[in-house]
């Protein structure tokens, strides 16, 4: 081992039977670097964990860098690691050059000493100090404000992969491949639905983040009753998904087509933003539940069992909805505060909100996906959203058998 720039590296946990030490010993040979394994101790038992010492050489600094950057998020940390370093942020909404950028798995950094966890997990955040140095959180790039302290470097940080999910002991153990296209349907709803109560069970929230062909396909009674019954208590849309399915609340269509013929009708063209105007009008969707117009639906369920709801804004929306948030970086935050307590996401039929959230969500939150298009969660996955599992199938087919195994289930 000729190359002269060097640094010891340790991994600690399921790093065998997870796959994470040949992924780190392959991204050290695939960018050119050399490794020898100074120590490894193997668990002897199913749960126990496992530890290596690596060294680690390249041939320039530069290299040895970029080798430690990608090995890094695979829970491989400096074995001689000192605390943490930060930077005071010289202009608001903006990192310090150097700033350590975050991933969504959980993440501890070194403060005197002790190690401490990162709050707000997730992806593609700056990691900021408390002043007083016993804390530390995610914070978006636009939250930075002048003399925050805000970390640079990879010292004094570690990396905790899920490698619950790696060796599939928890949910979606039926899944052999990220996304199902092939198993039977039936086993996909049961698990979903096994996962949904297994979350409510433990006290945590259920997530569900749905695009309007949830209401176009004739779904949305399925979701309202889902809504009603407790098994989602937090909802993510856009204008549309509301705009929808109180056009189906007032005219009994969609777009214009009925939900119960499945036939344009006359003038529906224009059900929509005549459902819009009259939400304006009253004051808005809560207004419209509490004076007795809008009686059914996805909204007034939510209005009426008080789950909370984030209605984001697009540049294509008509109206808008007054609920809907029309700032990008206000929906992100309101969506943000909903986050913690969330146990299962379950998204279907929407790309751009799936992937929004997805990039909200910390690794450790269980993502199923559902959509007619396998590329949706395909883009979900590498923009590292990968503790998703996808189903390939409509919007009202999948609601209507996962509405029944939930029911058939009990709460």
């Amino acid at each position: 081992m000729s190359a002269q720039h060097v640094e010891h590296v340790e991994m600690t946990g399921h790093i065998v039977d997870s796959l994470l030490l040949p992924k780190v010993l392959d991204a050290i040979l695939s960018r050119g670097g050399r490794y020898h394994i100074e120590t490894l101790r193997l668990g002897q038992r199913q749960d126990d964990p496992s530890f290596v010492r690596l060294e680690v050489r390249a041939d320039a600094a530069e290299q040895l860098e970029t080798i430690l950057a990608d090995i890094h998020p695979h829970g491989a940390v400096p074995a001689q690691s000192g605390d943490c370093g930060t930077v005071p942020a010289d202009i608001a909404g903006a990192y310090p050059d150097g700033f350590y950028c975050s991933t969504n798995f959980r993440t501890q950094v070194k403060l005197a000493g002790d190690w401490v966890d990162v709050e707000g997990q997730e992806m593609d955040c700056g990691i900021v100090v408390d002043p007083t140095g016993t804390a530390a959180r995610c914070v978006p790039m636009t939250a930075v404000k002048t003399g925050d302290h805000v970390l640079v470097g990879r010292q004094g940080t570690r990396v905790f992969p899920p490698e619950a999910e790696m060796r599939r002991h928890e949910l979606f153990e039926f899944m052999a491949s990220p996304v199902s296209s092939e198993r039977p349907k039936a086993v996909s709803v049961r698990e979903i639905a096994a996962a949904i109560r297994k979350t409510r069970a433990a006290g945590d929230k259920v997530l569900a983040v749905l695009g309007p062909a949830v209401v176009h396909t004739g779904g949305g009674e399925l979701v309202a009753k889902m809504v009603r019954d407790g098994f989602i208590n937090v909802l993510f849309a856009g204008n549309a998904l509301a705009t929808h399915d109180m056009e189906q609340a007032f005219y009994g269509t969609s777009l214009g087509v009925s939900l119960d013929q499945g036939l344009p009708t006359v003038e529906g063209h224009e059900h929509h933003l005549r459902t819009i105007n009259r939400i304006r009008r009253i004051g808005g969707i809560r207004k419209s539940v509490e004076t007795g117009r809008l009686t059914s639906g996805i909204m007034y369920e939510c209005v009426l069992r008080d789950v909370p709801f984030v209605l984001a804004g697009s540049i294509r929306d008509d109206g808008p909805l007054p609920e809907v948030v029309t700032d990008m970086l206000a929906a992100q935050d309101a969506m943000r505060r909903l986050v913690p307590g969330v146990g299962f996401c379950l998204m279907v039929a929407t790309t751009l909100h799936s992937i929004a959230v997805g990039n909200l969500l910390p690794a450790w939150v269980k993502v199923a996906c559902v959509d007619i298009s396998p590329a949706t969660v395909t883009k979900l996955m590498d923009r590292g959203t990968t503790q998703t599992v996808g189903i390939v199938s409509d919007a009202e087919p999948f609601l209507r058998s996962l509405a029944a195994e939930l029911e058939r289930g009990g709460t």
